[in-house]
């Protein structure tokens, strides 16, 4: 191969350029990944041990079955309709026209046992909950056609109305009944009478008898 006869800072100035467009030809290369999706959220964890359990309202829980309760509803009480949470339930007027309404429940077990459930109730009127021995001291405990009754009046005058509660707790054939009397402070305590009198008339219901065979 002949080499041009060029002097060394003329040969420079031809070889500068083509190492200039050599290194032009270097390509940026950019490299694709796949997008990354996140991860499926697996089942949610179970709450720790302790934890708070959902409150009543927000739980789907069970409603006895088999040993029932009757009664006789008072003159002047409106049924309503029933629903699955409930074995009974009335609007109870007063003489102003104003109405409480009485709600008949009945859950497996104690539900949580009486000082519980008493302090559930105070809650739903807002009100702190009690200690042992106060709950037990606010008792009124009955004896009706073999049945033990516990019953507990509260009432919250702070609140906008004020609102009351007269309720009753009957331990029967392994479930706890409900009987409570809830609405405004003043028609409430106008029904407590007829409620009391009303609890005279729960009692065991009578299993079906077989029509005698002809």
């Amino acid at each position: 191969m002949l080499r041009p006869n060029l002097s060394p800072a003329l040969f420079a100035c031809v070889l500068m350029p083509l190492l200039f467009t050599a290194c032009g030809k270097n390509e940026v290369i950019v490299y694709r990944t796949a997008k990354t999706e996140p991860a499926a959220a697996g089942p949610a964890a179970p709450a720790p041990a302790g934890a708070a359990p959902a409150t009543m309202s927000g739980t789907a829980v069970a409603t006895a079955a088999g040993a029932e309760l009757s009664w006789t509803a008072a003159p002047g009480w409106q049924p309503k309709p029933g629903n699955a949470m409930r074995k009974g339930s009335y609007l109870v007027p007063d003489a102003t026209g104003s109405s409480a309404e009485l709600a008949i429940t009945a859950f497996p077990g104690d539900v949580g046992g009486e000082i519980a459930n008493v302090n559930r109730w105070r809650g739903q009127l807002q009100l702190g909950p009690l200690a042992d021995a106060e709950v037990s001291a606010g008792v009124t405990r009955l004896a009706v056609n073999g049945l033990a009754v516990a019953v507990v009046d509260f009432a919250n005058p702070a609140s906008a109305p004020p609102q009351r509660i007269i309720g009753a707790m009957v331990p029967f054939g392994g479930a706890t009944w409900f009987f409570k009397l809830t609405g405004a402070d003043a028609t409430v305590a106008s029904a407590k009478p007829a409620f009391l009198a009303f609890l005279q008339t729960v009692k065991p219901s009578q299993p079906a008898t077989a029509a005698p065979t002809p």
